[in-house]
């Protein structure tokens, strides 16, 4: 098998996914050693497991301006919202981007956008579906304001999910990132916000898979309309 296919098969893994690698593999040897057919559950399960905590390399565009997905999923809700207030962006309704990730998207999450950390909060909650608007408000969440080089913000929020019980963090105030970098992880179903800039309007619409670091969400540039797609 060449490089390039094993490299669409085998890819790198997140540092938060080797504790419950060995986990697994841990356990699928003992159900080996129980009952073959339960061991080959396990092999499945570690798999999985494997799969989950992936964490490719992205080709993110590099045209000025663009508003990158911060995680890869289906877009679950476009609609005006109040930032968290804990970022302290005001109460004045922007324009939110919701990306849904089910337990076998990749949840590596990578910043929309270059620019300066300007605020990072963590708040608990509840594990409520991450897929209900209200997952906004009572879920527990991990908000981060990123202030651009024409001084404009955008929040990116992670969304702890149902089955989500940790919310990976690897910025603070002052760091310096480029669009597409990683910034962290959520395990393991969850959703991730984004809080556009005043007058810039979505590029995508409700149902659209999302790739982080490579598909554009906004054009920080543009001042058309939102876009409005098709089922074909």
């Amino acid at each position: 098998m060449s490089d390039s296919m094993l490299s669409t098969v085998i890819k790198p893994v997140h540092r938060e996914g080797y504790p419950f690698i060995g986990i697994f593999v841990a356990v699928t040897l003992v159900l080996f050693l129980i009952w073959q057919p339960l061991g080959w559950v396990g092999v499945v399960l570690t798999v999985w497991c494997y799969y989950f905590f992936r964490d490719p390399d992205r080709y993110t565009p590099q045209q000025p301006d663009l508003i990158i997905s911060p995680a890869d999923g289906v877009i679950s809700l476009i609609e005006p919202a109040v930032p968290p207030v804990e970022l302290g962006m005001g109460d004045a309704a922007m324009t939110r981007v919701s990306v849904f990730m089910n337990v076998f998207n990749c949840h590596v999450n990578r910043l929309p956008v270059a620019g300066k950390i300007s605020a990072v909060s963590y708040r608990p909650g509840k594990f409520l579906n991450a897929s209900l608007d209200k997952a906004s408000v009572d879920n527990e969440r991990n908000s981060v304001a990123v202030e651009m080089a024409d001084g404009r913000k955008l929040a990116v929020v992670q969304i702890a999910g149902l089955v989500a019980r940790r919310i990976v963090c690897d910025v603070k105030p002052g760091d310096v990132l480029e669009t597409g970098e990683r910034f962290g992880m959520i395990r393991f179903g969850s959703r991730l916000d984004v809080y556009l800039p005043d007058g810039v309007n979505p590029l995508v619409s409700l149902g659209q898979t999302m790739v982080a670091g490579e598909t554009v969400l906004a054009d920080l540039s543009f001042s058309g309309p939102a876009r409005v797609a098709e089922v074909r």
